[in-house]
């Protein structure tokens, strides 16, 4: 496609080069869509406002990744304190009765799932989500996080044991 040397960093090859790469790298680590998008754009508003483009296209990339990482990071960090404010909030709302409907039970469960994931620590959590959720392989974790795949199955071994004693008590 581009060699570096062919590429000026201007802020229009940049974007068209790298934004899909971004943007997968931002979804895998979010996991919505509408996220990934605005901290794709997010890191290259950044880049836009830097004084000096740097000097090719892989520095370029690799600036971007590491842009995005930190601010999907940041949503993850400001979404796990909303979560526990919520959580706070609806401990105090008051109790209704359960009606025994499985639909009723399903939801719950669902919730007590996912409260249970949000306690898990950061690195466990976004493993575990990829590879259940997302139906990534290991291979595709590691990739889209930076690291080994054998890093990727020792956290998934660990979030899935993390996540069975958190829900020990709950279900």
């Amino acid at each position: 496609m581009y060699s570096n040397k062919d590429v000026k960093n201007s802020f229009d090859t940049v974007y068209e080069m790298l934004y899909p790469m971004v943007f997968r790298i931002a979804y895998r680590i979010v996991g919505d869509p509408g996220i990934a998008e605005d901290v794709s754009q997010e890191a290259f508003i950044k880049y836009f406002q830097r004084e000096e483009p740097l000097p090719d296209i892989d520095q370029t990339k690799y600036w971007l990744i590491r842009v995005v990482k930190n601010l999907s990071f940041n949503h993850e960090k400001k979404k796990t304190r909303e979560r526990k404010m919520f959580s706070r909030l609806k401990e105090e709302s008051p109790k209704f009765s359960e009606s025994g409907d499985k639909e009723v039970l399903r939801e719950e469960t669902k919730n007590i799932v996912k409260e249970a994931l949000l306690e898990l620590p950061y690195n466990l959590r976004v493993v575990l989500v990829l590879k259940e959720y997302g139906q990534m392989n290991y291979k595709e974790i590691g990739a889209a996080l930076g690291i080994s795949e054998g890093n990727v199955k020792v956290r998934v071994f660990r979030g899935r044991e993390k996540l069975a004693k958190l829900l020990e008590g709950r279900l």
